[in-house]
């Protein structure tokens, strides 16, 4: 019998964030992931001497000094920061609403000035629902129109959202973008945080330090080792492992499970199957050093069927060594409903999704022994850090 801690499922930031913790509390570790690789959504695939994130660009991003350390303590991060730039038929316009924004859309230059249009439209929006009997938004046109005014809306926000939703802003709850970062400043930095990067050298590095000296099985589904998984009275688990080749064809018992798969999935879809968003990559090798002189584009026109461009090597090459690797990899990025088969990537918070999800959330609360964590587990949209900081938490 072969004895373990934990039986961990699936290797993604926040699997692999707790085996490294569990690791330092003396716990022994089993991971196991359907993919042949590790690292889940954040694995890096390395093509012409840059680090292309496969499953979709990922910044680490957080105002938590113990996150930021605790990462950095297992890979250092590079200076890289987030300033997106939107293609509108042409245009270009930073990102996220900042004075440049302003300044290329209405071509104000002063605070008060771009204030004053802002404000301008957005009594307009406010009129245009009052005189058809509304007093608050009724879907995210709406809000976004009495957030930002109809200009910025039409061009930077339509688009782009109904892309990425694959529905009209109109049939969209306001609720999805009540909030909308405008700076009235000279800047593109994307996020308010106070630390963000990459890993130097990739994501993949920051998998490989977390999960240094655990034990890790790729191509192993849990749903085909279920069958063989028994719970005992005591609440843990023996695993008869006698037909998996991968497994040793052994015995194994675990104190507890670390679920971080599709929270329905686990219940057998016991309630019907909670909803994602995908997205399809359209991959190219250029050959030329730089593409779109930028990490991230995204293109706001509904007539453009990709949302975004990402050219890879931006991530983690600055300056001069843009120009010092020859080639460079760009993702264009296609949102997509999901289907069977396809990776499930952004939970659809509706009303009917957000209902379902709660029901099993229910049933995992009464789980003993079982662990459930990150985006799929929780059925949650996530940002990195904060999946690291739940980790942490627990074991505090």
């Amino acid at each position: 019998m072969k004895k373990y801690d934990y039986l961990i499922v699936g290797s993604g930031l926040f699997g692999a964030t707790f085996a490294y913790m569990a690791k330092k509390q003396g716990k022994k570790c089993l991971v196991i992931d359907k993919r042949t690789q590790l690292g889940g959504n954040i694995y890096c695939e390395n093509i012409e001497g840059i680090n292309v994130h496969k499953y979709g660009a990922h910044i680490f991003h957080t105002s938590n000094k113990n996150v930021w350390d605790f990462v950095n303590s297992i890979v250092e991060f590079n200076r890289y920061t987030n300033s997106p730039v939107a293609n509108y038929k042409g245009k270009l316009y930073n990102l996220p609403f900042n004075m440049n924004t302003f300044y290329q859309m209405w071509g104000v230059t002063t605070p008060d000035e771009a204030q004053a249009k802002i404000d301008e439209q957005k009594a307009e929006a406010v009129a245009k629902m009052k005189a058809e009997g509304a007093t608050e938004p009724r879907n995210l046109e709406e809000q976004a129109q009495t957030l930002i005014g109809k200009d910025i809306y039409e061009k930077l926000i339509k688009g782009y959202t109904e892309k990425q939703w694959g529905r009209k802003c109109t049939e969209l709850p306001a609720f999805i973008i009540k909030r909308l970062p405008v700076r009235m400043v000279f800047d593109n930095n994307y996020f308010n945080d106070t630390y963000q990067g990459i890993p130097i050298g990739g994501y993949n590095k920051l998998i490989d330090g977390l999960l240094d000296g655990v034990e890790c099985h790729k191509n192993i589904d849990f749903f085909d080792l279920r069958k063989d998984i028994n719970k005992n009275e005591d609440g843990t688990f023996t695993l008869d492992a006698s037909s998996n080749d991968a497994l040793g064809n052994d015995l194994y018992s675990f104190g507890e499970v670390v679920f971080t798969g599709q929270i329905d999935e686990f219940y057998d879809y016991k309630y019907g199957k909670l909803n994602f968003r995908t997205v399809k990559f359209e991959q190219d090798i250029i050959d030329k050093p730089n593409y779109q002189g930028n990490a991230v584009i995204n293109y706001t026109e509904a007539e453009v069927p990709y949302t975004r461009v990402i050219e890879h090597k931006h991530f983690e090459m600055f300056g001069q060594k843009v120009y010092d690797c020859k080639k460079t990899v760009i993702s264009k990025e296609y949102s997509t409903e999901w289907k069977d088969g396809m990776e499930p990537y952004y939970p659809v918070n509706d009303k009917i999704n957000n209902e379902l999800a709660e029901k099993y959330r229910a049933l995992a609360a009464k789980e003993s022994n079982v662990i459930f964590g990150g985006r799929l587990a929780e059925y949650k949209y996530y940002d990195m850090a904060p999946v690291v900081e739940n980790v942490m938490k627990l074991f505090k």
